[in-house]
């Protein structure tokens, strides 16, 4: 029998109108490193942008992808502490959404202001969006174990 292949998560491409202001946003507001920028001729550029502490980037630029910008939805950001996490966010001037959590321990219940209680791992959540609309879902995970 053999080994299974090793899959990593390395890049997913961001749909944007505007990749000067998307870069700002990621870099300035949101605090993703900037890996690379590079645009060899006026139909391609491509800028990888990359969280702190992540293995996996962003992806943006010119000829890259013919999605809608704006159009990419729920890829999830994971943190040690929601509530530090929000209000740098926050205050950044990123427009995050209000924390919730997971009322139920079985995860079927609805949605409950603030975060989780008992700060149980993928119970807390908030949200924002790139300019161009682009969403993500910030969740946290490993709260207890810091």
């Amino acid at each position: 029998m053999s080994p299974l292949s090793e899959f990593r998560l390395e890049v997913v491409t961001l749909p944007v109108a505007d990749v000067d202001r998307a870069v700002r946003f990621y870099t300035e507001q949101v605090g993703f490193g900037l890996d690379v920028d590079y645009a060899p001729h006026a139909g391609f550029r491509v800028v990888q942008l990359t969280p702190p502490g992540s293995a996996a980037s962003i992806q943006l630029g010119v000829g890259l992808t013919t999605a809608v910008p704006g159009s990419a939805r729920d890829h999830y950001l994971v943190v040690a502490d929601i509530e530090a996490a929000h209000a740098e966010l926050a205050g950044r001037g990123v427009p995050v959404s209000g924390l919730r959590h997971k009322k139920s321990a079985d995860w079927q219940g609805d949605f409950a202001p603030g975060t989780d209680p008992d700060r149980r791992d993928y119970a807390s959540f908030f949200g924002f969006a790139d300019p161009d609309g682009n969403r993500w879902t910030v969740q946290e995970r490993g709260h207890l174990a810091r």
